[in-house]
């Protein structure tokens, strides 16, 4: 595959996909979002991947929406193409059967923070600034920030920033819960990698099912959720990763995961 907009990498399990627009802030155009897509198409087609990494180049992760690039769209698209195109791979990047960390190495603003949103654990640099910033614009949020921000740090908190459009500081993220681990600059990569490598050991099986109970709980009732894990482990119950974690320990070993 080849790319002019990311850079996609393969290697050890980990897959890792780099935002590569340096010039214009890792702004998200429809040919990124698109490329964007078929690099997660392929982690779900690559048995050998387990984790995923999102990052990017320069001092911004993304920005948000590339409003010029709004105009390269085709004429014969229809009118909502862009946001269409960007809530399908937004929802795909949420929905990737292995865990998704963004590695947050500069400004997130608008869709850019509405991309940290869709990964499953976030870390980002002390130089990293995070904004929604849709209303300073007068703009309303189309890549998922009205419904996943309250869902992820409290409804009260998420109006404030939703109106406001005021930046916070990755320490005030992480407090809020929206950032899982703040560094240095220098540090991101080696904490990312950290990170990842401590996932890349755990069974591919238990994550997959674990990332999906919890994404689909979160959508129902406490009693709905409970039912799901029920079925959920009776099901993993049957699997390799299952038969293999419970011998390891029997053996006194550290277990060997298969695969997913």
């Amino acid at each position: 595959m080849e790319f002019t907009n990311i850079v996609y990498e393969k290697k050890d399990g980990l897959a890792k996909i780099v935002l590569n627009r340096p010039d214009v802030l890792n702004a998200l155009d429809p040919k990124t979002l698109e490329e964007m897509y078929e690099a997660v198409e392929d982690i779900e087609n690559d048995i050998s991947v387990r984790v995923a990494v999102i990052t990017a180049t320069g001092r911004a992760f993304c920005t948000g929406a590339d409003l010029t690039g709004i105009a390269t769209i085709p004429p014969d698209k229809p009118r909502d193409y862009f946001l269409r195109l960007w809530n399908k791979v937004f929802s795909a990047v949420e929905n990737m059967s292995v865990p998704v960390i963004a590695a947050v190495n500069g400004m997130a603003y608008a869709g850019g923070l509405e991309l940290v949103m869709v990964c499953d654990l976030a870390i980002a640099s002390e130089e990293a600034k995070l904004s929604d910033q849709h209303a300073n614009r007068g703009l309303v949020p189309g890549g998922g920030a009205s419904q996943r921000l309250p869902r992820l740090i409290g409804v009260r908190k998420a109006k404030e920033l939703l109106y406001t459009g005021d930046r916070i500081s990755p320490a005030e993220a992480e407090r809020l819960g929206l950032i899982n681990k703040v560094v240095t600059a220098d540090k991101l990569e080696e904490a990312t990698n950290e990170l990842a490598q401590k996932l890349l050991a755990k069974s591919p099986m238990a994550l997959k099912a674990v990332k999906k109970l919890v994404n689909r709980g979160m959508e129902g009732s406490l009693d709905s959720g409970l039912e799901m894990e029920m079925l959920a482990m009776t099901a993993h119950g049957t699997t390799e990763d299952f038969e293999e974690g419970v011998k390891s320990f029997l053996e006194g070993r550290p277990p060997a995961f298969p695969g997913r």
